[in-house]
């Protein structure tokens, strides 16, 4: 690439960004980073590790993917932090990229490792709980005896669970203890991508040589091969030739094979080797991560806060990370401590408000039959006209489903009724909300006022 085009290329390359990121976004975490771009390379500079990990975390896949726009699938993207004087290439860098415009397709077929392994994704930085522990001793037997054991390694779980960051962890690890071996990570959406721009561009010869002479493939987010039959069958053919080759398959996924729309015998090979879950994390699984992860905040995060964040963000650790994040930045960016009562203003949305009192049930009796026009009286009274009953019948179905009254207790609140009386009147109602949405939604507003905090 010529200084020229490096030029223009970084014009449009962060021009192309910058619509995308929000305007304040860009003003705090990209105004003071550099982005260069040098042949087939993209380097990505932050001021400091704080600034790095953030957008690593927020904005890895958006860079990469517009890199690749510009550049082509096989551009190699470095993250680094700025530092006084530019620091001697650390050891694990990894080896320049073949040209994907080689005149000499083997040339472009035989990458001695990907690009894109993320620096904090190994081994030592993966936090190990009860929920992950199966996936990650598998993941360490298949980096240290690729192709010998488990193979292929399957490794399946929610969204931010850590199966991406167990693949980086194999790639290091193999990148480092057998250096001469040809490692690959890549995600299938860019599979799928350099597939179809090898049928575009007439070079599936050298697509099928890249992929089928490699000693270890890293395959992550299989899932995004549904319904897409071309390259389905290309991964099945990759597989089998890995596969008979002894060399080493490691697929991650959000399912198990048996809950993917594919053939059955792409699934059966699925199957073959280990299949690895990753679970939620529990709470000290969680409040480990968060302690790891504050070692990178610009100031101490009080284990109080850390406590808060464990309990309360529970659903995957992507979640758990950025909640993090977010309170250590505002709390950066402004200039105040980091306290509890900053933890909770800032994650208030992420935080389900605590419940209230349970409602009693002459709260339930009082609020139905305001609701319905009528007053209290009239519920517990004798009346069998047709809107008084669905205003009972609907306050005894509450006063059931709310509180702990039994049928005898909630009978005699409503002027002494007997218990097989009120057990007719929540049946009545149960089934109505499954067949009258007018019902449901009346049961559900009813619901939702009674138990707000």
């Amino acid at each position: 690439m010529t200084e020229a085009h490096s030029v223009t290329g970084n014009a449009r390359f962060v021009a192309n960004l910058r619509s995308i990121v929000a305007p304040s976004k860009w003003t705090t975490w990209f105004s003071a980073v550099r982005m260069e771009f040098t042949d087939e390379t993209l380097q990505v500079v932050a001021p400091s590790d704080f600034h790095l990990h953030w957008l690593q975390d927020h904005y890895r896949e958006v860079i990469e993917s517009l890199a690749a726009d510009h550049l082509g699938p096989e551009v190699i993207v470095h993250y680094a932090v700025d530092e006084p004087a530019p620091p001697a290439p650390p050891p694990d860098d990894p080896a320049p990229a073949v040209p994907t415009d080689s005149t000499d397709p083997a040339a472009a077929a035989t990458p001695t490792s990907t690009s894109r392994f993320e620096r904090k994704y190994v081994f030592d930085t993966y936090v190990v709980g009860q929920s992950n522990r199966l996936a990650r001793a598998a993941a360490m037997a298949v980096a240290d005896k690729p192709g010998e054991h488990y193979n292929p390694l399957f490794i399946y779980g929610g969204a931010g669970l850590g199966k991406t960051h167990l693949l980086h962890a194999i790639g290091h690890h193999a990148r480092t203890h057998r250096p001469s071996a040809s490692v690959r990570y890549i995600n299938s959406e860019n599979f799928f991508n350099e597939f179809v721009d090898g049928i575009r561009r007439k070079r599936m010869d050298a697509f099928k040589q890249r992929y089928r002479s490699i000693d270890l493939l890293l395959l992550d987010d299989v899932q995004f091969f549904q319904g897409k039959e071309q390259v389905l069958e290309e991964v099945f053919h990759t597989f089998n030739t890995l596969y008979d080759l002894d060399r080493q398959i490691v697929l991650s996924c959000d399912r198990p094979p048996k809950d993917l729309g594919i053939e059955d015998r792409l699934r059966s090979r699925f199957q073959w080797g280990l299949l690895a879950d990753i679970g939620p994390p529990d709470v000290e699984t969680r409040l480990a991560i968060l302690q790891r992860n504050a070692e990178y905040a610009p100031t101490p995060v009080p284990g109080m806060v850390l406590e808060f964040i464990a309990q309360h963000v529970t659903d995957n650790i992507r979640e758990l990370e950025g909640a993090l994040t977010r309170v250590t930045a505002y709390a950066a960016l402004t200039n105040q401590p980091i306290t509890l009562d900053l933890a909770k203003d800032q994650l208030r949305d992420l935080i389900p408000a605590t419940p209230g009192r349970p409602p009693t049930g002459p709260e339930i009796l009082a609020m139905t039959a305001a609701t319905h026009g009528f007053s209290v009286g009239d519920l517990q009274g004798p009346s069998r006209r047709g809107p008084v009953v669905l205003a009972r019948h609907s306050a005894m179905y509450l006063c059931r489903t709310l509180t702990d009254l039994s049928l005898p207790k909630i009978g005699k609140l409503f002027g002494g009724r007997d218990h097989s009386t009120v057990s007719h009147a929540i049946d009545k109602i149960g089934k109505l909300i499954t067949s009258d949405p007018e019902t449901a939604r009346m049961i559900a507003r009813l619901s939702e006022k009674l138990c707000a905090p």
